[in-house]
């Protein structure tokens, strides 16, 4: 490992914060968040939602049960940069093919431990999200700051086009032996088995897993991909996977979406939800540092019943405002915001939260087969 070469965090507020470098050496930017959850940060780090994000995790020590080929959740990293407090030197776990250090390094990740991450969450609470640059090369505190102030914010860009595919796939892997899903189906799919299209924003990988596992074919397409190319593939459903950003820039999802409502079942998540909101008419705001984390309470209006969540957004769908057809089924206990909406007339519903979890809690795995059922009436 590159033993302590030191490194520097600025923030846009003029916070400098210095540690040592793992993971490649460089300078990235970007939005810096935290993430609450004790486990999961390899799925964290290959999650498509955290394009142009640099994630600091609030568990003291990361890295201490290793990295192996089956925990991801896309093709490679695909945040900006990664903070924590302690990077673990021991690697202890059976499943482990490699050890944190080495996968970031190989997937040419900037990493900085050593910090009080504490005050840096605290002041992130209470300012808002900050925009960041994480650097090995310039050390000069005032530059960086000057740099982290020049980042573009997250509002109006669209970045689930950097990571949604260049091409459509058939997706035929299914959960591991391991999830808790009643139903798991293994092997080949009859071809009778419901066709579901995912239009794929920056889809963690485990959404079709569970699509998959609970009898579905699924065929990933872009996100990009119109109504009529859809439709082309004459699927019984539609699901609206989770991505990167502002949904708001999205024009050409919303349009597609809306072309599609009545048409086919959908089922959204995440930036899905948002999308689906907007398409119906709803709006959108930007949260104050968002909600992303394995433990964040949820009440299902339909049943009564609380359910621990896995999440992960820097954007909300507006209750103001919101159209007389969209109800809201779901809110988050902690703030009240909406996180989960059903049309009233036509056959879609969409969550803000992670039912797929990956990792964190199956408190929501039962989505998925409400969407299987959907798609047989």
């Amino acid at each position: 490992m590159n033993s302590m070469q030191i490194a520097k965090l600025a923030l846009e507020d003029g916070t400098v914060m210095t540690g040592a470098s793992f993971g490649a050496t460089g300078e990235v930017a970007g939005e810096v968040c935290f993430n609450t959850s004790m486990s999961g940060y390899q799925e964290i780090l290959t999650d498509p939602s955290y394009r142009g994000q640099i994630v600091v995790m609030t568990c003291p020590q990361i890295g201490n049960y290793g990295v192996n080929a089956e925990d991801v959740e896309s093709l490679r990293p695909q945040l900006s940069g990664f903070v924590v407090r302690e990077l673990s030197r021991r690697v202890s776990n059976y499943r482990a093919d490699g050890d944190l250090h080495s996968y970031l390094l190989r997937h040419g990740i900037v990493a900085l431990q050593g910090i009080d991450t504490r005050a840096l969450v605290r002041r992130i609470r209470i300012h808002g999200a900050l925009r960041g640059v994480l650097s090995t090369h310039d050390l000069n505190d005032e530059s960086l700051v000057a740099k982290a102030r020049a980042v573009p914010g997250l509002i109006g860009r669209d970045l689930a086009r950097e990571v949604a595919p260049k091409q459509p796939l058939r997706w035929q892997q299914p959960l591991h032996p391991w999830a808790t899903l009643a139903g798991n189906a293994a092997g080949e799919l009859p071809p009778d088995a419901p066709h579901v299209i995912a239009l794929d924003y920056g889809m963690k990988w485990n959404i079709a897993r569970h699509l998959y596992s609970v009898g579905c074919r699924v065929t990933v397409l872009p996100g990009t991909a119109t109504a009529e190319e859809v439709l082309a593939h004459n699927p019984d459903g539609v699901l609206l996977s989770n991505g990167p950003g502002d949904p708001a820039p999205l024009v050409y999802a919303q349009k597609t979406i809306a072309e599609l409502l009545g048409r086919k079942p959908i089922f959204g998540i995440c930036l899905g939800h948002q999308l689906l909101a907007l398409a119906c008419g709803a709006k959108t705001y930007k949260l104050k540092f968002g909600h992303r984390g394995a433990n964040q309470p949820v009440l299902n209006r339909l049943t009564g019943r609380v359910e621990i969540t896995c999440q992960n957004h820097g954007f909300a769908v507006a209750e103001e405002g919101l159209p007389r057809d969209l109800e809201i089924t779901h809110v988050n206990l902690n703030d009240g915001t909406i996180e989960g909406l059903r049309h009233r007339r036509l056959p879609a519903f969409c969550v803000q939260y992670h039912p797929e979890a990956s990792a964190g809690p199956h408190d929501s795995h039962y989505l998925f087969t409400e969407f299987r059922a959907m798609l047989s009436k």
